[in-house]
């Protein structure tokens, strides 16, 4: 795990330049840096690197790391290094190291491109053919991974984080307001709808996808992968065990670290799960962080405890904390160069700061398995739409009324025919966009969009979350949060056998008995303890606004309503209304954090420029 950064084309940074990015990526990697400048196809190529040190902790695995005409420098993890090394050994290939990154540069000569498809794990990476004299940019299948890329004067930059693109441009980025708008209006899984970022000019290249340049160009992504719902016949046994089959190969290939590895523990069964099959079924000695709330609608410390004293491995508690709040989040935007999506994710922070202070640089957490198996309180209402036309429908709706629609509280899902009667109702995703629409200068004019990935209602709804809408932005704010404190982060679920076994399974089977995610809880049965495996109701990890932000307070009030660039988008007058409002509904809630992220974020962004104008 590490930061990278490069430039190909005319511009060749100086050393200023050099310095100031390897500085941006230090937390990417505080073990080691390394860079190479010289001419690919008769252009100046810059490939720079900061190293994180998981695999092969020897400087002989520091990057940039070359292997006959091939160069890389490369963010992410192998996690079948061993295997693909295997089978290049039985070719007849020797290597010199024992990392993954060399696996990673002996595959790409084997194999060209279509390496990609033999590899299983996460990466961003940029590789030098330099006897072809082409560049190539690659990302993960889900992008795990981030690969920000901006073209300016016939030299394309590319970088792990935007702050480390402005550096080895010596430029300052000029925030998107639409992007912002965006954010504000229709909420965070707006972001991933179309190829935008919070910074005009500045792209990610596309999950999934990579880009080969024979000379300095715009990179033009080509998909090697995508995933798609492909369900075959199979029985409910079938399904159960092929998901646990693939779900224990998944654990076991993250559990390849020469460091100790964390795990991240939530009240729920997608941690739970993880934690458990690493611990009795791979003899995995782990440690488990936890954070802990005492809102009653966010407390899992039941679960947590249950789970942790069963398991019985090492355990760390964290209790939220509001204190000094704007001055935190300030800190994490900065860092970010981006709003924080959510105020799940300012606390998330907290959990990689407590990760990393106890020494840890690898942490796996249960990112996606709601995407994969069903777990959102719509999923089950989808899923009833379609079930509709079954001798035991009554049945069914009488599950769901003793199971999620007893905790639901989003008025559009609480009618379990919604999806039925409405096939195409999706107000519940952009809700209250009306009333945030209200408080701009002038208003967003996007309503809701959703790419058609498959004909099934409920698994194109599920592909949409998984592509555009909620994990890219989940993964984005892991990345950020955990390689703030130098802490990698990995998602079995994001593993693509598992992701294809998963979207291969008949949707009847994803739920059973009023238990959503059915295919999990029934993988991880005998090893995590029923109360957890077979808890219906789902919290997350949240935090009341009230609590970390006292609207009350003058001094509050008056920094919210400080001149900033952000009453340029936002009515002013309007927003002191709204603060007033009444924030027990959690749109409101999500409005009022996503504005507070939005104002800081620009603020930052306008102090950046002026500091880069008066350098």
């Amino acid at each position: 795990m590490c930061g990278i950064a490069g430039a190909f084309g005319r511009d060749a940074p100086d050393e200023a330049r050099l310095r100031a990015t390897l500085a941006a990526l230090h937390q990417r990697g505080p073990d080691a840096e390394g860079r190479m400048q010289g001419p690919l196809g008769g252009q100046p190529l810059t490939l720079l690197h900061t190293r994180l040190s998981i695999i092969d902790l020897e400087p002989r695995a520091n990057q940039p790391m070359r292997r006959g005409p091939l160069a890389v420098v490369y963010n992410g993890e192998i996690y079948n290094y061993r295997e693909v090394r295997a089978d290049l050994e039985a070719k007849g290939e020797r290597f010199a190291t024992q990392s993954d990154t060399e696996v990673l540069l002996a595959a790409w000569q084997a194999w060209g491109a279509a390496a990609l498809d033999r590899l299983e794990g996460m990466w961003a990476f940029a590789l030098a053919d330099f006897a072809a004299g082409t560049l190539t940019l690659a990302r993960d299948r889900f992008g795990e991974k981030p690969l920000y890329h901006a073209w300016r004067d016939g030299t394309l930059y590319f970088a792990s984080e935007t702050r480390a693109l402005a550096a080895v441009m010596g430029a300052a980025f000029v925030p998107d307001p639409a992007q912002v708008k965006r954010f504000l209006v229709n909420g965070y899984k707006a972001l991933y709808k179309q190829p935008a970022t919070f910074f005009q000019d500045v792209h990610e290249l596309p999950a999934g996808s990579r880009a080969t340049l024979a000379a300095p160009a715009w990179p033009a992504p080509c998909r090697y992968w995508r995933l798609a719902f492909r369900p075959r016949r199979m029985s409910l046994a079938e399904a159960e065990e092929g998901f646990r089959e693939r779900l224990l190969q998944a654990v076991a290939l993250r559990l390849r670290a020469d460091v100790p590895i964390a795990f991240c523990l939530s009240g729920g069964v997608d941690s739970g799960a993880l934690a458990a099959v690493a611990q009795r079924l791979h003899g995995q000695r782990i440690h488990t962080f936890s954070i802990l709330d005492k809102d009653e609608r966010y407390d899992e410390r039941d679960n947590i405890r249950t789970t942790a004293s069963a398991l019985g491995c090492a355990h760390h508690e964290i209790e939220t904390s509001t204190d000094g709040f704007l001055d935190r989040l300030a800190a994490q935007v900065a860092h970010h160069d981006a709003p924080v999506a959510t105020i799940s994710y300012y606390v998330h922070a907290l959990l990689s700061q407590a990760i990393h202070a106890a020494g840890y640089k690898v942490a796996i957490s249960g990112t996606a398995a709601d995407e994969l198996v069903t777990g959102y309180y719509d999923h089950y209402g989808f899923w009833l739409a379609e079930m509709a036309g079954r001798a035991d429908f009554p049945a069914l709706l009488e599950d769901w009324r003793q199971s999620y629609g007893r905790y639901v509280q989003n008025p559009l899902l609480r009618d379990p025919l919604r999806f039925r009667d409405h096939p195409q109702e999706r107000g519940h995703v952009y809700l209250n966009r009306a009333t945030f629409n209200a408080l701009l200068l002038e208003p967003l004019a996007e309503d809701f969009v959703e790419a058609r990935f498959c004909d099934n209602l409920l698994r194109n709804r599920m592909l949409n979350e998984l592509m555009q809408e909620s994990v890219p932005v989940i993964l984005h704010e892991d990345d950020r949060n955990s390689m703030r404190w130098s802490v990698e982060n990995r998602s079995p679920y994001l593993d693509r056998a598992l992701a294809e076994f998963a979207y291969s399974i008949p949707a009847e089977h994803l739920i059973q008995h009023g238990y959503a995610k059915w295919p999990l809880r029934a993988a991880v049965a005998g090893l995590l303890p029923d109360p957890v495996r077979l808890d219906k109701r789902k919290r997350g990890l949240n935090v009341n606004i009230d609590a970390a932000l006292d609207r009350g307070d003058a001094t509050v009030r008056e920094r919210l309503l400080s001149p900033s660039p952000i009453f340029e988008l936002v009515d002013r007058a309007a927003f002191e209304r709204f603060l007033a409002a009444d924030m027990h509904d959690n749109s409101f809630s999500k409005f009022l954090f996503g504005f507070v992220s939005a104002k800081l974020f620009l603020e930052h962004a306008a102090g950046a420029a002026q500091g880069r104008l008066a350098a």
